[in-house]
């Protein structure tokens, strides 16, 4: 809470927005409010003074008035399943759109509208209803808005682009309480600024995508590796992934599976496949060939359907279970990455632990890297070191994991770093953030920040500041 304004100034602006409100305002005491402060990091154990849950997307309006007046802190939460913590904040005003999840499902157009608090999930089943899909990530519980505003890395970003680059346009709530349609040709440097640049200049209040096809079932392909051929399987899948066709969509993981896949206490290298392609028989092929070059020791291959694949990992991904990620974009894999790599995997030891290596190329890298604020669209692989465990005692020993397994992969590093997987410890980081964006897109960040937000209401993200942050009212 900023000085000057007083506790009988916001229990009288709390007071007033509880009675503007369709949904409802929660506060310490209030019955659901421990449900309703709990965010899906249970690192980020926090208290805020009120949570507005948001009943329709004319709520925003009144939310954001409160906290201009009030001084407090706002946090603004779509599907709450941010690893820094974002949508939430200690004793400041939480916007809570999670209630607000609609997708409406164009099948002529192949446009797909989306509120705000919607997950991967609600827009997969409402998509591969009409034969449809929209690129986005490989959480199901994940949250659109969080997603999407930060990239949108998943199994169709080679054939597809991020689902970012997917956006046909968006509705965005500013600071000052205007409401603007933001696309190619309307408010584009708004636009070029909402695609990668997280929740920095307002509250989108409704996503337009464009969809594309995409067959029921699809083909996927999952190959795996012990840990005594995870050197020969990288460098089989380094040759295997020099001429790979869009439609093949790879993600290399090491992970300690739980024992509800059957797969025992080994940590397993997984390659796993997904094909965009109608025909299904090129992709067998390229499975095939892949299979020649990396031989599995275990391998599952075969048509399945697109929301089983989308959500086969959610459990490794519980909600309230303590994370901390950290990621790394490089182009190399040769033997002296392949055995640093080897070497930050043989440390995972622990179940909900692993690392991801996404192969991009394709239609990601053919976006021109000055068409949005996504930070890199040059490098060949994007890392993620991941962790969630159940004991605050393990926070140091694991947060260091992910910290050590960045600094070694360092000697491969290109420029930029992926929002959404990064912790919150660099949120109020000004050269965390020219490091991530690069000088020139941070500078054009600062201008629109400026522009949209000169006061910094929205602060609870890796935050671009303004160069000269105005005083609230």
């Amino acid at each position: 809470m900023e000085q000057g304004h007083s506790e009988d100034r916001i229990n009288a602006a709390l007071s007033e927005l509880r009675g503007q409100l369709s949904g409802s305002l929660l506060q310490p005491g209030d019955a659901g409010y421990e449900d309703a402060r709990r965010v899906w990091n249970g690192m980020h154990d926090l208290h805020p003074r009120a949570i507005a849950l948001a009943g329709s997307v004319a709520d925003i309006d009144p939310v954001l008035a409160a906290a201009r007046s009030t001084g407090l802190v706002l946090a603004v939460r779509g599907g709450g399943h941010n690893v820094a913590g974002h949508g939430s904040v200690e004793g400041g005003l939480v916007l809570d759109l999670s209630r607000l999840r609609e997708v409406a499902v164009d099948p002529v157009t192949r446009l797909v509208t989306v509120e705000p608090g919607a997950t991967l999930a609600d827009v997969d089943r409402a998509t591969v209803e009409h034969g449809l899909a929209v690129p986005i990530g490989v959480i199901s519980a994940t949250g659109i808005a969080g997603l999407t505003l930060g990239g949108g890395v998943g199994w169709l970003t080679r054939s597809d682009g991020l689902a970012l680059d997917n956006l046909n346009s968006v509705h965005i709530v500013t600071a000052a309480g205007d409401h603007l349609r933001a696309s190619e040709h309307e408010n584009a440097d708004l636009f070029w600024g909402v695609r990668g640049g997280g929740g920095n200049f307002g509250v989108v209040s409704a996503f337009t995508f464009r969809a594309r096809p995409l067959p029921q079932p699809v083909l996927g392909g999952n190959l795996f590796y012990a840990p005594e051929h995870w050197k020969d399987a990288l460098a089989g899948f380094e040759t295997w992934s020099r001429d790979l066709p869009d439609e093949m969509n790879p993600i290399v993981s090491f992970i300690a599976f739980p024992a509800e896949f059957g797969l025992g206490n080994a940590v397993w290298m997984v390659i796993g496949c997904a094909w965009a392609g109608a025909d299904q028989e090129p992709g067998l092929d390229l499975i095939g060939r892949l299979r020649k070059l990396a031989p599995p020791d275990q391998e599952e291959v075969g048509p399945v359907s697109w929301l089983e694949w989308q959500s086969a990992m959610d459990s490794l991904f519980p909600p309230g279970a303590r994370g901390y990620w950290k990621n790394v974009s490089f182009s190399r894999l040769d033997g002296e990455v392949i055995d640093v790599v080897a070497g930050i995997a043989s440390e995972v030891q622990w179940q909900g632990t692993g690392i991801d290596i996404h192969l991009l190329g394709g239609a990601f890298s053919r976006v021109p890297e000055e068409s949005t604020a996504y930070p890199n669209r040059s490098s060949r692989f994007l890392m993620n070191v991941y962790g969630f465990w159940s004991d605050a005692d393990d926070d140091e020993r694991l947060t260091e994991f992910a910290r050590q397994a960045h600094a070694r992969m360092q000697p491969f590093a290109e420029q930029g770093e992926y929002l959404n997987f990064l912790g919150g410890e660099t949120r109020q980081d000004p050269h965390a953030a020219r490091l991530t964006y690069g000088a020139d897109k941070y500078e054009n960040l600062i201008d629109l920040k400026q522009r949209y937000d000169p006061g910094n209401l929205f602060s609870r993200n890796h935050n671009i500041q303004p160069r000269q942050p105005s005083a609230a009212p």
